[in-house]
């Protein structure tokens, strides 16, 4: 398979299709990161219901009935949604906690358009706004939130020990924190199933819609990601005492759940 090139118009590694194709071990990291997702913004909810073969339409579901079940009891007023992307999960915690005020962030412009012009015409609009900025600097009070969220922006983090402090101090003590990742099925016969589709098909898929870089991205950048025990003890060293994992679609995705501690030193700048 051929090799990222440059584009001379950024500079940023891309694909031989042109799209842009992060690559972790470079600075610009982050700035090609965001520029993958302003690529593929306009698309971006039907090419994940496609690839997904439609289950990302349940996994969001599922994993508030796994906060529900988690989480102690107690209103949630505020909450925040980070990596938003086009409003997805945004608008089903709306849904959800009818009474909360929710925002959705994200650091890419394009999606954040999309997200407004999607909630504009929708009954939620009036509890949900956007906002632009990075998980790694939320421009938030401390303690702000009740319930913090985020489906599928891990594995897209330079940084993710400083993206679960940051969540730790925009949390009030008792708030929780939902993280939905694609992961590694335990089952021997699943992750053979699903890398052969994963990482074979879906760049395939990617490449026929003009975006072989981010589909070819997509399963480089799960390898990055810490192994569900691994992503639990991050947690709880970076305030998070009560923590949890529950397995969707045979592991193909987890919901990762934590309740914030008082621990002073993530509460601090």
């Amino acid at each position: 398979m051929a090799e990222p090139v440059a584009s001379e118009a950024d500079d940023g590694p891309r694909a031989p299709d042109g799209s842009p194709l992060p690559d972790r071990t470079l600075p610009t990291f982050e700035r090609d990161v965001r520029r993958m997702f302003t690529h593929i913004a306009r698309g971006y909810e039907w090419f994940d219901h496609v690839a997904s073969l439609g289950n990302d339409l349940l996994w969001r579901p599922r994993a508030l009935w796994e906060l529900d079940r988690f989480r102690r009891a107690g209103p949630v007023a505020r909450a925040l949604d980070i990596g938003c992307g086009t409003g997805e999960l945004a608008r089903l915690v709306t849904h959800h906690y009818g009474a909360a005020r929710v925002v959705g962030a994200d650091f890419t412009r394009a999606m954040l358009e999309n997200a407004a012009s999607e909630s504009a015409t929708r009954s939620e609009r009036e509890h949900l706004g956007y906002v632009r900025a990075t998980a790694l600097k939320l421009p938030f009070a401390d303690g702000s939130f009740d319930l913090v969220t985020n489906a599928f922006v891990a594995r897209n983090l330079s940084d993710l020990r400083t993206a679960f402090r940051e969540v730790h101090r925009v949390l009030r003590p008792g708030g929780v924190f939902l993280t939905l990742e694609i992961t590694e099925p335990s089952s021997p016969f699943v992750n053979r199933l699903f890398h052969a589709y994963f990482d074979r098909v879906v760049p395939w898929l990617g490449s026929a819609v003009g975006s072989e870089g981010p589909y070819r991205y997509l399963p480089r950048s799960l390898k990055t990601l810490p192994d569900p025990g691994s992503f639990l003890a991050l947690l709880s060293e970076c305030g998070f005492p009560r923590v949890s994992a529950r397995p969707q679609s045979s592991g193909i995705v987890t919901t990762f759940l934590a309740e914030a501690g008082e621990d002073s030193v993530t509460r601090s700048r």
